[in-house]
């Protein structure tokens, strides 16, 4: 699949990224082997391959396990610049919020 300049200006302004227009036609490249090799992957033959077959669909992914660490509030805020009875103090986001 072919993708070119005015597409990748479509995709920059959707995703609100910056393209200088210089790299336009490398950005073009770079997609549309991109949706290439995408394309290979309906070509592979998966049938008789379950979606789950590199996990058993009985187990847990992960064991959680407690290993006895833990954070407290002492080491949490150790580091910040400004606490107060273990909470982080920040500056005011909204200086004024008087309609």
């Amino acid at each position: 699949m072919s993708i070119d300049k005015a597409e990748v200006a479509r995709i920059a302004e959707l995703s609100r990224l910056e393209i200088p227009a210089g790299d336009m036609d490398k950005v073009a490249a770079q997609l549309s082997s991109v949706l290439d090799f995408v394309a290979t992957l309906n070509q592979l033959d998966l049938e008789g391959c379950a979606p789950t077959a590199f996990a058993p669909s009985d187990a847990p992914l992960r064991a959680d396990e407690r290993d006895g660490r833990r954070l407290t509030p002492e080491s949490a805020t150790a580091a910040a610049p400004e606490t107060e009875a273990y909470f982080f103090l920040v500056p005011p986001i909204v200086e004024n919020v008087n309609p």
